[in-house]
């Protein structure tokens, strides 16, 4: 009998909209995020040697499946994994340079520039050893980088900008260097 209500009441609060909408379950709670590069081979330095990703196994999409799905006008992929540790939950980071393109770069002047993703944000350990390493690829905190975050948002904390080969902001939070 608690069935035959169970399902009447349903019915009754689906048809008249008020049922609640399904529970949706997050299987992996990560984040992997693809990005398009204008060299790979240096992309992958920057990450890797620069900031600290290890690189994983990567792998090919075929230009059929890649079409199908609407990524790309049937162009294949090849696609570099980096990696924030070994756990299966680090943070993947895909690159991928496509064959016979050259796709214009936004303005990356600030975050505010254009829409869309606009920064990483990566949370490290030693931030004076991650400037360090940066330096040795050239590159440079922006502006007045690294600032002190107030104590009230997180106490001993500073952020860092720099800039990827493509432009992309990627933003350092960690240890406020002595």
């Amino acid at each position: 009998m608690f069935r035959i209500l169970a399902a009447f009441s349903f019915a009754i609060a689906t048809s008249l909209g008020l049922a609640a909408e399904p529970t949706i379950s997050f299987p992996k709670t990560t984040i992997d995020i693809g990005m398009v590069v204008s060299n790979l081979d240096t992309s992958v330095a920057f990450y890797t040697e620069g900031i600290g990703f290890q690189q994983a196994k990567g792998f090919q999409v075929d230009s059929e499946l890649a079409n199908a799905a609407g990524l790309t006008d049937n162009k294949p992929l090849d696609v570099r994994v980096l990696v924030l540790g070994n756990d299966k939950a680090a943070t993947k980071l895909k690159l991928m340079q496509i064959a016979g393109t050259a796709p214009p770069s936004g303005d990356t002047a600030f975050i505010h520039s254009h829409t869309g993703f606009r920064y990483l944000t990566i949370i490290v350990a030693d931030t004076s050893a991650l400037l360090s390493r940066l330096k040795k690829l050239g590159v440079e905190p922006l502006a007045n980088s690294p600032v002190t975050l107030p104590e009230h948002l997180v106490p001993g904390m500073s952020l860092t900008c720099v800039k990827d080969p493509d432009g992309n902001i990627v933003e350092l939070i960690g240890p406020t260097p002595e």
